[in-house]
């Protein structure tokens, strides 16, 4: 059962944020859909975003920018939260590990495991909830994150090929085997067998031999993570490697935040409507 916390009208259309208790997590879990007005009986394509560190479903929400342009194209847009939460869910003092840094990872070490099944819970239980519960065209599907929710967009769509038409990303992690916040996160969530992280890692998996039709990211030139987390060069070289077509855009004067996600959102939004069958 779907739990709604609040309902507003914007842009021609309904901003919802929901609630309901999650097996995959075991925990409640909140995420947020905006739905286009549409014709009775119709169903319209969905974009997911992942958010990155510290964030919840709120974030992209409240500054991400985006439904002028989902109403323009009449997409349905889908904010997941970024880890489960709660009492009796572990949690670490650091930013980059625990509640809000679940890196979209199926857990298998303690204390982690128990709850910490990002995996699980955006390839499988939502869209099954998003399919149920809402007018979504679950044959034209789209993916795009920010930072780590970026490193889950990419490892999401290259995991599960043919399920989404069009993937894009906003700075993300791009190799998290080969930086600090992904060998962190990585070990202390999988363990120390570096063969596990692979299937969490988008240059690692296009290496052992997952492909995508295309990509789209954007990385500002002034993110101050760019060289020791990004690692956009590495995504550069596997993707040219593999025959992947890449669009790297990377934008002057722009940082990490989401004044540079809002900036190129309805650009993301207009790349996935055109590859998704919207309007």
């Amino acid at each position: 059962m779907i739990e709604t916390l609040s309902i507003n009208r914007a842009h021609g259309g309904t901003q919802g944020v929901y609630r309901h208790a999650s097996t995959a997590t075991g925990t409640d879990m909140t995420f947020s859909v905006f739905v286009p007005d549409h014709a009775a009986g119709a169903k319209l394509p969905v974009l997911w975003y992942l958010s990155g560190l510290t964030c919840t479903h709120a974030n992209v929400t409240e500054k991400g920018e985006y439904r002028a342009a989902c109403a323009e194209h009449g997409l349905i847009f889908v904010a997941p939260d970024t880890s489960p939460r709660g009492e009796g869910v572990a949690d670490d003092p650091a930013y980059d590990m625990g509640q809000g840094a679940g890196f979209y990872v199926d857990a298998t070490e303690a204390p982690w495991a128990a709850h910490f099944r990002m995996r699980s819970y955006v390839e499988q239980e939502l869209p099954a909830l998003i399919a149920a519960d809402f007018p979504a065209d679950m044959g034209a599907q789209g993916i795009t994150g920010h930072s780590m929710g970026g490193h889950g967009a990419l490892t999401v769509a290259l995991r599960n090929p043919g399920r989404f038409g069009s993937v894009s990303a906003f700075a993300p992690i791009a190799a998290p085997g080969q930086v600090p916040w992904g060998e962190k996160a990585l070990a202390g969530y999988l363990g120390a067998d570096r063969a596990d992280w692979r299937a969490y890692d988008a240059v690692a998996l296009i290496e052992d031999g997952a492909r995508l039709p295309e990509l789209l990211v954007d990385v500002g030139d002034a993110d101050p993570f760019l060289a020791e987390q990004l690692r956009p060069d590495l995504l550069r070289q596997a993707c040219a490697a593999a025959d992947i077509p890449l669009e790297l855009r990377l934008q002057p004067g722009y940082d990490h935040s989401y004044y540079f996600i809002s900036t190129f959102m309805a650009d993301h939004v207009a790349w996935h409507a055109a590859r998704l069958g919207g309007r």
